[in-house]
């Protein structure tokens, strides 16, 4: 008879992503994910937010692929409690229903009244209108100068196109790109940018996108009237860590910090609000020169310096926070910051959440051990199975990583 240690179970791959009013259990307890407001937090709703981590859950703060950010090990006597403090604080929306609506993800430099704001803005009225879509469908502005979101996992995207006006109010310049497309199609005003999105999320439902799942995997043809001709301007820089114009942007290691950690960073009187990315950084508005800027370049368990290794690398939460895991992974990829050049993605099981494309080494969780892909995804076929963690530092050094 087979050992069930031999082959693992399949991990369950959940159609549908936690919200607040609808939060998803883990090895860790509820895992509760706050979207903010046009990807912004004023600094008394963050400052609620890192109260709420630590009275009502773990004291952990994590921000996700999709720019949301999610409190982890809140019980289920503790959530209704939780659910309360997050609507006075305006951190979630009373009504559950708005948070069935799709995501928008704003490039996070936008300015008040530029196209990103404006589209958002009539983006944001027209969510209502929307047909009912698939629980993983996203939706993008990044309407400035150079678009940033290019890389990030969403559907439908309003950016800037390559012959497109580089002032940032004018309403010319535009385009609306479905996930899948290099191309997208040209519209000539911000309004008209936000009608053809809608228009499109009623196409991809009425020609079977909710079997799809995803644009990307949607075999249907663009409609005509949604012609891709025309390419997005090339791409900007992300924000890097440090100094920025509105303030400092800080990272989370792999994309989660302890509360105590976020709310040091944000308590000096000159910061105003925090915005989220998909990168796993915050831009803190407000600090800039002086004693802001020092305390949150000097904030234990947040990262200042760009060429930090942990940068390019990605870990789940693993066990025991995340029930599908079999290892400890947050522990392991500390221990390999910096041993290991190149991308690294520590998974606890294959489906991979932390990072969907390949990585230069991928370290994959598999009945309490490590199995080494290269340049592969969390899935892929391995090079070595079944590795205890000193195995894997053992192997790690005797080869050549940088050529991996």
């Amino acid at each position: 008879m087979m050992n069930k240690m031999d082959k693992p179970a399949e991990p369950r791959i959940k159609s549908w992503c936690p919200g607040a009013w609808r939060p998803m259990a883990t090895g860790d307890g509820l895992l509760v994910r706050v979207r903010p407001h046009l990807g912004r937090l004023t600094r008394e709703q963050m400052l609620a937010l890192c109260d709420a981590a630590e009275n009502f859950g773990s004291g952990l703060i994590e921000l996700t692929s999709r720019a949301n950010l999610q409190l982890r090990g809140v019980s289920e006597a503790t959530w209704p409690a939780l659910m309360t403090f997050l609507v006075e604080h305006g951190l979630v929306d009373p009504d559950p229903q708005v948070e069935r609506r799709p995501q928008v993800l704003l490039a996070p430099d936008w300015q008040e009244g530029d196209a990103t704001h404006e589209a958002a803005r009539l983006l944001q009225a027209r969510l209502a209108e929307m047909p009912e879509l698939p629980d993983k469908i996203g939706l993008a502005i990044d309407a400035g100068d150079a678009p940033v979101l290019g890389e990030v996992s969403v559907d439908f995207r309003i950016e800037r196109s390559a012959s497109g006006t580089l002032q940032p109010r004018a309403s010319g310049g535009l385009l609306v790109r479905a996930d899948g497309h290099a191309l997208g199609t040209p519209v000539d005003s911000v309004a008209a940018a936000v009608e053809h999105l809608v228009r499109l999320a009623h196409w991809f439902v009425e020609s079977g996108g909710r079997e799809s799942g995803r644009m990307r995997r949607h075999q249907a043809p663009l409609p005509v009237w949604a012609p891709a001709s025309i390419r997005p301007a090339e791409a900007g820089p992300r924000p890097a860590l440090g100094h920025h114009v509105r303030g400092r942007v800080v990272g989370l290691p792999f994309g989660r910090a302890p509360a105590s950690a976020l709310r040091a960073a944000i308590e000096p009187t000159a910061v105003t609000a925090v915005r989220v990315t998909p990168w796993r950084r915050l831009l803190v508005e407000g600090a800039g020169e002086g004693a802001a800027c020092a305390g949150a370049a000097s904030v234990a368990g947040l990262l200042n310096d760009e060429n930090d290794p942990r940068l390019a690398m990605q870990a789940c939460p693993g066990a025991p926070h995340c029930e599908q895991a079999s290892v400890e992974t947050l522990g392991l990829a500390e221990r390999l910051a910096g041993r290991v050049e190149g991308s690294v993605h520590v998974s606890g099981c294959t489906k991979g959440c932390a990072r969907r494309q390949p990585a230069g080494v991928c370290l994959t969780g598999r009945a309490g051990r490590f199995d080494l892909i290269v340049g592969g995804c969390a899935d892929g076929t391995p090079v070595a199975t079944g590795l205890s963690e000193a195995d894997l530092l053992t192997y790690l050094e005797k080869i050549d990583a940088s050529r991996l």
